[in-house]
């Protein structure tokens, strides 16, 4: 479980009303967020592929990557997320190692969940 509750109150976190986008595909990724509360929708077009709700990372493709985002984000409901650009990013994986794992395991579910949709619309 992420530790939501050190990057709670931070005064970077960012309150998003329902229908808000935290981003669009194809602006630049510089920076992904950790959801501290409500629920983000991830989109492709304008098919929700996913939900993510505390505790989850959104945008870490494109900071990783340092390429364009790959889906849109917005906010389903009144939400808070907490940005986390490259420094924070570096920093964070330096410091505190499960922070690597964590977003490592969001990835490889994402991909267990996109190879199971494939398979099941291949069906």
């Amino acid at each position: 479980m992420r530790p939501i509750h050190v990057f709670r109150d931070l005064p970077e976190v960012i309150v998003l009303s329902a229908g808000d986008y935290v981003f669009r595909k194809d602006e630049p990724g510089k920076t992904m967020y950790l959801v501290i509360e409500g629920e983000i929708d991830l989109l492709a077009g304008t098919k929700v592929v996913e939900t993510a709700t505390e505790g989850a990372f959104i945008g870490e493709m494109a900071l990783i990557e340092e390429a364009p985002r790959s889906a849109s984000a917005r906010a389903r409901t009144t939400a808070r997320v907490f940005p986390i650009d490259l420094a924070r990013f570096n920093s964070l994986v330096q410091e505190t190692p499960s922070f690597a794992l964590d977003l490592l395991q969001t990835l490889a579910r994402r991909l267990r969940r996109t190879t199971a949709k494939i398979a099941r619309a291949k069906a």
